[in-house]
């Protein structure tokens, strides 16, 4: 009746002279041209009306394993010296994409600190949480290397950081274990740890909206991380069963358009290992995996189902971008996916930089002072060309990055002022510990710091300390085998030496691979390794804390166990720091000491990086023979172990096979009888 009586009311003031059927043509036309005319109204006073079944998108920038690298540096990539990096040009990107769209999602995947000098002051000014705040960045979550500074560092970091007032990234991680913690009662370090997560807000997840698109981020911490992180305390649920916990939570609570994670998991080339691929396969309902750690570098994204994992490298030299748009069925769909160089060709943002300099400014005075140095101080002229760190994930030989640090800790250690005289026979480099290479040019102490800018030691001062320790003669063959067996399974445990000389040969027999394993010293004279004999090694903290896992790596076939002077099992490598006095010996001080005492070759005042490094010295040689004499000679122990493995296995094959056919003929006889009987 209301209705009907609102229509006539709106024709009367059309029209007053119209009846009958005359009435009824004119209505349908006039209700037709009222129709078209209230449809193409928006369009012509621009009034956006949004469709009940409009296509939604989302744009997303990202990061991860950025390290601490603030500013921009110098580097090898692909063969050729370049300046990459820095967040002044990265806030250039962004802020050039957030021009095009302002709701752009920008994610970190962790490791975002422990990589240049601005780490000296992780703990009291929380740089570059608070850059990544200033750049914008929505979400970040924790790498292990967040923990380098251990429990008291990370609160303190965390503390620095919201007493700043400026804005920062939401930090998610959602495996942290605090029912297990709490069942056996909370240490010190992890009730401080529990309290600063409280004060910044760290949860399982945050829930962002972005234009028309809501987006819930969960963060994960993964096993491979844990294991690279010694001196963390936390204990952590297995990641992909808490992400799938968390996303059911998500699904449950939250009216999200699309899941996605910020993993500090990381890719592998073995797909059954690599753990983001596995977190994907998993937990399906997940739309995108921003993967960190691993510092993979993904030209194309990896995808699982409906779930894409994206890299984008290291220490900020790429940004990645990417696009998505929503399908009908609700899923996400990768529309666009690039790593834009974060290059020389992009212009820095002055006001990102001025902060960035302020900060730097805070490492001279409160740290480097120490030291005797400024961060600026050249300490040698190169122009030897060394190996890229890329290449000490790929190249499994000698490389001069690695001898240079390796000589360098014996040079510091045997001319230090507080030298005992007992010789180093044998100093050893992993390459997970070698954070960048060196450039041609000058080589400042800020370029030797970032190649080596692990950690803090036992003094609460930042750096690990070299430590010095004993092994045995038969240990010292374990280690040249430890490279040569498990380090193509975990290329962070590639190892460099100085003293310690060593051939192997790939195709042999895994824990057998090494042929001939000697002593040299400078002049390069060979001694063979006594079995039973102590030998004096040094290495950093890092190093000897990581030794578990290594051995882990070997089924618990290898062991190696720190001893003292005197044979004595080390219970805690931190007291057998190299010491300066009262003062620990820092790793990345001995590599500086070494680059100082270089000839001055061309009178300027400035040492000269020695061109005995412009090659290398068969301190790992390569035997690629195939030979079958070659692949069988000198066998030992844990060949026999294998070889015997594999002989039971054989054996128990053959059994089982033997068993199936007296199975099967007694199975035959029967029918036989059975049908003799009929």
């Amino acid at each position: 009746m209301d209705e009907r009586v609102r229509g006539c009311g709106a024709l009367k003031r059309v029209s007053d002279d119209v009846a009958g059927g005359k009435f009824m043509g004119t209505r349908k036309k006039i209700l037709s041209l009222l129709l078209m005319i209230v449809l193409l109204l928006p369009i012509g006073i621009g009034i956006h009306v949004e469709a009940a079944d409009e296509t939604k998108q989302v744009d997303v920038l990202f990061t991860h394993d950025t390290h601490s690298h603030l500013n921009s540096f110098s580097t090898i990539v692909d063969g050729e010296q370049k300046e990459v990096g820095g967040f002044a040009k990265i806030k250039t990107l962004i802020d050039e994409k957030k021009k095009v769209n302002p709701d752009t999602l920008v994610l970190d995947g962790g490791d975002f600190s422990m990589g240049t000098l601005i780490q000296t002051v992780y703990d009291t000014e929380a740089a570059e949480l608070r850059m990544l705040g200033f750049l914008g960045y929505d979400v970040t979550t924790f790498g292990n290397h967040e923990y380098d500074y251990r429990s008291k560092g990370l609160v303190n970091m965390l503390k620095a950081a919201v007493k700043s007032g400026e804005t920062l990234p939401a930090l998610v991680v959602c495996n942290v274990d605090w029912d297990s913690m709490e069942q056996t009662g909370l240490s010190d370090g992890q009730q401080q740890i529990q309290s600063a997560f409280e004060t910044y807000g760290v949860k399982d997840y945050v829930v962002l909206q972005k234009g028309n698109v809501k987006i819930a981020v969960v963060g994960v911490f993964g096993t491979d991380a844990l294991k690279c992180a010694p001196t963390c305390e936390l204990i952590f649920k297995d990641p992909v069963e808490a992400v799938k916990e968390t996303v059911e939570e998500i699904k449950k609570n939250e009216d999200v358009d699309m899941i996605a994670c910020v993993s500090h998991g990381g890719t592998w080339e073995d797909e059954s290992k690599s753990e983001d691929e596995i977190l994907a396969k998993a937990v399906p309902d997940i739309d995108l995996i921003i993967s960190g750690h691993s510092h993979t570098e993904l030209k194309t994204a990896i995808c699982h189902g409906d779930t894409y994992v994206v890299s984008c490298g290291e220490y900020g030299r790429n940004l990645g971008s990417l696009s998505m748009t929503q399908k009908a069925d609700g899923r996400w769909e990768l529309t666009d996916y690039t790593l834009i160089p974060v290059s020389s060709e992009v212009e820095p943002d002055q006001a990102t930089q001025e902060r960035i300099n302020a900060l730097m400014d805070t490492v001279d005075t409160n740290y480097l002072a120490d030291f005797g140095y400024t961060r600026k101080e050249v300490l040698a002229q190169n122009d030897v060309e060394f190996n890229s760190l890329e290449e000490m994930g790929t190249e499994h030989k000698e490389l001069n990055l690695g001898d240079i640090m390796a000589d360098a800790y014996v040079y510091a250690v045997e001319n230090s002022e507080y030298y005992d005289g007992d010789p180093v026979d044998v100093a050893v480099v992993p390459s997970g510990t070698v954070r960048d290479t060196y450039t041609k040019g000058d080589i400042t102490v800020e370029d030797v710091y970032n190649s080596f800018s692990l950690g803090i030691g036992k003094d609460g001062v930042a750096g690990y300390p070299l430590i010095t320790a004993y092994l045995t003669g038969k240990e010292l063959k374990l280690v040249a085998e430890v490279d040569a067996s498990v380090s193509d399974y975990m290329t962070t445990a590639r190892l460099y030496c100085s003293g310690l000389n060593f051939t192997y040969n790939p195709h042999r027999m895994i824990l057998n691979k090494v042929t001939d394993c000697y002593l040299t010293r400078a002049v390069g004279e060979r001694t063979e390794i006594e079995d039973d004999k102590l030998y004096h090694v040094v290495t950093d903290l890092y190093t000897g804390q990581m030794l578990g896992s290594v051995m882990k790596m070997s089924y618990g076939l290898l062991s190696l166990e720190p001893k003292d002077k005197d044979g004595n099992p080390i219970e805690n490598l931190e007291d057998h720091a190299v010491m300066e006095g009262n003062k620990e010996l820092k790793a990345w001080d001995a590599i500086a000491r070494y680059m100082q005492s270089f000839d001055d070759a061309d009178g300027d005042g400035i040492a000269n990086v020695s061109e005995y490094y412009a090659t290398t010295h068969d301190r790992k040689v390569v035997d690629d023979s195939k030979n079958i004499l070659d692949l069988v000679k000198k066998p030992n122990k844990f060949t026999a172990i294998i070889v015997c493995i594999g002989l039971i296995i054989i054996i128990i094959i053959v059994l089982i096979i033997n068993l199936i056919r007296r199975i099967v003929r007694k199975s035959r006889k029967k029918k036989n009888i059975h049908n003799t009987n009929r």
